[in-house]
């Protein structure tokens, strides 16, 4: 089995993408959650743009990626779970698992250091609020996250096949939190007792910084209720909320591949690292968890 994903694992992941992606579109067209600032056309050509030249940079630096070093451990003994005798399902389910957490304290050191934060700026910069957000990062962040899903994945060692359905949940849920659709609200609020649903993570773009440093997750919903990160909804409510940063809205920087190339490296106004917040000393209604 582990032969054959290895064999088709780039067919596999580009199908699930491709499936998702064609989901969420019409699903946001058929029941949007809020009206866009912008034209879907003005800002897909940049946000698909650098998704394309990310997969283009990741393949040329690491061509055999995530499952190349899922597959180099299994065959090596290396990691923690090919030193203990588990069933497969259970370290796949483990691997799947540790794998998710550390994406969540990924995305909560690149807000915290503030070098980090500048790459990570890219992200939180769209006007906008849709499914196309969800892959929408700069290329140095990009080769950070791969090295260190390459080296949990040395330290790990998880079976091939957890990796690939990692990938394919990464990839998947991203652009399912991101979407601009309307889930019912009864609905939302039990979904996002296990998963991060799009209310849940919106709150996470929106230009407050207290907000802003919430919801990390992109998967389980299980991290930031156990760190204190969740908030269940922004102050201004889903409609009112103000998406993107404040210091950030230029279209010429926001929506275009030249410009979103150059926010890390343009001044820095904004306070949304998260070491640079000052909290209010009242809690607000949107931290009260349901």
């Amino acid at each position: 089995m582990s032969d054959f994903i290895l064999e088709h694992e780039l067919s596999i992941r580009l199908t699930a993408f491709f499936a998702v992606f064609a989901i969420m579109a019409l699903w946001e067209i058929a029941s949007p959650c809020r009206e866009l600032r912008y034209p879907r056309t003005k800002r897909w050509l940049g946000n698909i743009g650098i998704v394309i030249l990310n997969s283009l940079v990741l393949r040329l630096l690491f061509p055999a990626a995530a499952v190349g070093m899922a597959a180099f451990t299994t065959h090596a003994g290396w990691g923690v779970l090919n030193a203990i005798a588990l069933p497969f399902w259970l370290s796949a389910f483990i691997a799947v698992l540790v794998m998710d957490m550390v994406i969540y304290l990924q995305h909560v050191m690149v807000h915290a250091i503030p070098m980090l934060w500048r790459l990570h700026r890219v992200h939180h910069a769209d006007p906008d609020y849709d499914l196309t957000t969800g892959a929408r990062f700069h290329p140095i962040e990009i080769i950070l996250s791969m090295l260190i899903k390459i080296a949990t994945i040395a330290a790990l060692g998880p079976p091939v096949v957890a990796v690939v359905i990692f990938e394919v949940l990464l990839n998947g849920m991203a652009m399912f939190n991101h979407a601009n659709i309307r889930l019912p609200s009864h609905l939302d609020r039990v979904l996002r007792w296990i998963i991060v649903t799009p209310d849940m993570h919106r709150v996470h773009h929106s230009v407050e910084p207290n907000e802003t440093n919430s919801n990390f997750g992109f998967n389980l919903s299980l991290w930031d209720r156990m760190m204190g990160t969740y908030c269940q909804q922004p102050r201004l409510g889903q409609q009112g909320m103000d998406i993107g940063l404040s210091s950030f809205r230029d279209p010429q920087i926001t929506t275009r591949l030249t410009g979103m190339l150059m926010i890390p490296f343009l001044q820095d106004k904004d306070v949304y690292s998260i070491n640079k917040r000052s909290w209010k000393s009242d809690r607000n209604p949107g931290d009260k968890q349901p």
